[in-house]
């Protein structure tokens, strides 16, 4: 399991966030305060606040948490 932070102030980036993750059959969430959403959810992702960085709890493991860290490494909030 990782954690770490993405940034997804677009629509765009969203889309394109969303269809990058849902290449992988592992769990994603997205957890903003006291929510937690499916990373893989559209609908869920707009309804957290975007405006700042938000935690991505990706529940991978070993080879499989790597390729997934590379497809999602543009997103990562600085």
């Amino acid at each position: 399991m990782l954690d770490m932070y993405v940034s997804l102030g677009t629509i765009e980036s969203v889309k394109k966030f969303v269809t990058k993750i849902t290449e992988f059959d592992e769990d994603f969430e997205l957890i903003c305060g006291k929510y937690i959403v499916d990373a893989k959810s559209v609908l869920g992702i707009f309804s957290i606040d975007l405006s700042k960085p938000v935690l991505l709890r990706i529940n991978a493991e070993g080879d499989r948490l790597e390729q997934i860290k590379k497809a999602v490494k543009e997103f990562e909030a600085q």
